[in-house]
């Protein structure tokens, strides 16, 4: 494999989980708790891009609208369920509850699917495009492309719309927020809507290269909670580079070792930047979210 079709792989797989740490942030930002079940709605946003196919017999990229809109209503049920009557409670009962979903979500994907991974459709069918003397995976250009193009997405609504702009000071001040006449709870609403949507796309665009299995849930969580870490707490564009480091670093491990140790080195760097720099890399400034 040729150092190109290494870096497309590795930006492929950071770019799907910097969807899913997006997702983490926001859901993170708004709550101020974390959401212990958002692998496990990666996971099934996999399993039901799987369901989708099967159903109906075309391209991961027809299916995609489907499965971010499902999963964005998935979302607000799940606020309505497990966030939203503890919230006024300790944190921890935020944290249980949500683990309490996603554990239910094992549970239903292995009773529907079974145990055994599972492929989802492919974004626009097999092949490679020849690039340089290299040979490209269709589907990991793809991949890239369109992760690239839901975080612009994501980024033009924060940063250029009004509702972005609510969401936000929702998110920094919730009290002054409500004081100046924003819904603070139909904000939160929408940003957990926006977060099980980001975990569906992400879901989707890594089930036909990586397989999806019920039990995935708990290692994404983890490479979303390493990438916010790496990034700094509630930075978005900084969970987005610490995920593309994520999966360039395991791809390029995995490709001359293997999986397993490129596993062990990423939580070993993990302590690093911990022992190092606690707040992340790119740090947080006191105060400023998302």
């Amino acid at each position: 494999m040729t150092t190109l079709q290494l870096l497309v792989d590795g930006i492929a797989l950071g770019a799907a989980y910097a969807l899913v740490a997006a997702g983490f942030v926001l859901a993170l930002n708004a709550s101020r708790a974390i959401n212990f079940a958002h692998g496990d709605m990666v996971m099934a946003g996999g399993f039901l891009s799987v369901a989708l196919a099967a159903a109906l017999p075309v391209s991961g990229l027809l299916l995609l609208p489907a499965v971010v809109a499902i999963m964005a209503a998935f979302g607000i049920a799940i606020s309505a369920v497990a966030y939203f009557p503890l919230r006024a409670r300790p944190v921890v009962s935020v944290f249980v509850s949500t683990i309490a979903v996603g554990i239910m979500l094992q549970n239903a994907a292995t009773a529907w699917f079974g145990a055994a991974p599972r492929a989802g459709p492919s974004l626009l069918g097999g092949g490679v495009i020849e690039l340089g003397g290299a040979s490209l995976g269709r589907q990991a250009v793809a991949v890239v492309v369109i992760a690239a193009l839901a975080y612009l997405g994501l980024h033009l609504l924060l940063g250029r719309s009004q509702l972005g702009r609510q969401l936000r000071a929702a998110a920094q001040d919730p009290a002054m927020a409500a004081a100046i006449g924003i819904d603070v709870t139909r904000m939160t609403a929408f940003a957990f809507a926006l977060s099980a949507a980001l975990a569906g796309a992400a879901g989707l665009l890594l089930s036909n290269s990586y397989f999806v299995t019920p039990t995935e849930g708990g290692n994404l969580m983890l490479k979303a909670y390493i990438a916010a870490t790496i990034g700094g707490w509630g930075r978005l564009n900084g969970a987005a580079l610490g995920a593309l480091a994520i999966g360039l670093f395991e791809t390029a491990v995995a490709a001359h070792f293997s999986a397993v140790i490129a596993e062990a080195l990423l939580y070993a760097g993990l302590l690093v930047v911990l022992f190092v720099r606690p707040r992340g890399l790119f740090g947080e400034r006191a105060g400023i979210r998302a």
